[in-house]
């Protein structure tokens, strides 16, 4: 290996990277899927909070684990040092086939289709777009971390305006009433389904962990960037959701869907808002895609590094000058544009988010076992509240896992298939590895 990752990132990046990888398209386009599934505005607005509580809860937990931890890689690492090999490696493998190409050549599928329909290009034109911006996204982040972070720093500011706007302009011009409004939906599919919405919103948080071993004082910064980041994205999901119930009525809402937000825009900022929030859309997307480029290889990273993966030698390598893991982002690139042009992603996502709470649990257990193992310990940072918090967090999660496998099963069970398909190659690396006489962690 030619190299060393640099340590570059600091607590603005870190905090950016959070709420980068976070606040994505969901803010703008999953209010009215909330109060459809909820089924008036005040349940609406508690499944809101309960999800926010519910991320933040996690990230208190998942916090004292990765800065005993603060390695390049986030739950391989974690899920390796308290379990074994064998879960780091299935969580590492689901990660770089599926996840992280997936959401990856989702989010630039879905820029391309934004940007074309923004300056009304030809519809042919839009997978190409969207290949582009993960190119151009590649290219920036195998030029140094700080390039990448200073791409995810920017585009977290930028894309904070259509929501200041929506949330200021909305709550100051409003006159609908926001609390107690029906969602005009006659069946509704009850809170679950609501909060569950929600956390696909949260969802991407655990991200800067891949990046732990980058970043100059993980053990001070990283539970300051969980945390603080996750707070941030909460409160500004809930003023965004009370200004559209303040403009629009909660029925409206439900029934626009997706386009709800543009149209608020439209209402408080006039002609000049639909393509505002069209802009901050497009911004938020790509910050968000910028910020998985630069988090997801890391994971690909960490098992080459453990010999994990075939050619784990290429993925493994640090470029000499830039510091930057450029094969392991290439591989992660390469299969994200395979999805994007053979298949689509959103269904591999989907299925993969399911395996992923599923680890997201085995973490949370981990620190029960981590402080059982070595009860004198003295910790960076300890989760406050323990173990109340730890085991609201697990509950979250076995919520998550559990919904999802009573709405999709047989898309849950494709899930937990591919997650295992991963164990004959881990057989493979692992007696390679004997034989070769190469470290094995145990």
């Amino acid at each position: 290996m030619s190299g060393q990752l640099q340590k570059q990132i600091g607590i603005s990046v870190a905090i950016s990277l959070v709420m980068g990888t976070v606040i994505g398209s969901g803010i703008f386009m999953k209010p009215g899927r909330v109060i459809e599934y909820a089924g008036d505005s005040n349940l609406a607005m508690l499944a809101w909070i309960l999800g926010g509580l519910l991320s933040i809860a996690g990230g208190l937990t998942m916090a004292e684990i990765s800065v005993q931890f603060p390695r390049t890689g986030g739950l391989v690492v974690y899920l390796e040092e308290v379990y074994g090999k064998v879960w780091g490696f299935l969580s590492g493998w689901m990660q770089t086939i599926i996840y992280g190409p997936a959401i990856m050549g989702a989010l630039g599928l879905y820029f391309g289709s934004l940007l074309a329909n923004f300056f009304h290009w030809d519809a042919s034109l839009k997978p190409w777009l969207g290949v582009a911006a993960v190119l151009f996204l590649f290219t920036v982040n195998s030029l140094g971390t700080r390039y990448g972070g200073f791409v995810q720093t920017a585009s977290t500011v930028a894309k904070f305006v259509p929501i200041v706007l929506i949330a200021v302009l909305g709550l100051i011009k409003g006159d609908a009433a926001i609390w107690g409004a029906e969602s005009g939906i006659a069946e509704q599919m009850g809170m679950g389904a609501a909060i569950l919405a929600t956390l696909w919103a949260y969802d991407g948080w655990m991200l800067v962990g891949n990046v732990a071993g980058e970043m100059k004082n993980p053990g001070k910064h990283l539970p300051i960037a969980i945390v603080g980041g996750l707070t941030i994205v909460m409160v500004a999901y809930v003023l965004v959701n009370l200004a559209m119930l303040h403009v629009l009525p909660a029925s409206q809402i439900a029934l626009l869907g997706e386009n709800a937000a543009s149209t608020v825009a439209q209402q408080v900022m006039g002609g000049l808002g639909s393509k505002v929030i069209s802009i901050g859309i497009l911004i938020s997307i790509f910050g968000c895609l910028n910020g998985k480029i630069l988090a997801f290889p890391r994971v690909t990273f960490a098992m080459a590094e453990r010999g994990q993966l075939p050619f784990s030698r290429v993925f493994a390598k640090v470029h000499p000058k830039l510091g930057t893991p450029v094969g392991a982002t290439l591989l992660q690139v390469v299969i994200a544009i395979v999805m994007m042009t053979l298949t689509n992603p959103d269904y591999l996502s989907e299925m993969a988010i399911f395996a992923i709470y599923i680890f997201y649990i085995l973490a949370f257990i981990a620190i029960f076992i981590l402080r059982r193992r070595h009860p004198g310990m003295k910790r960076v940072y300890s989760v406050p509240l323990y173990p109340v918090i730890p085991l609201v967090a697990i509950g979250g999660s076995l919520f998550v896992v559990g919904s999802t496998l009573f709405n999709q099963f047989y898309d849950c069970l494709w899930a937990i298939l591919i997650t295992l398909l991963g164990l004959p190659l881990y057989v493979v690396m692992n007696r390679r590895n004997k034989e070769n006489k190469l470290p094995v962690s145990s």
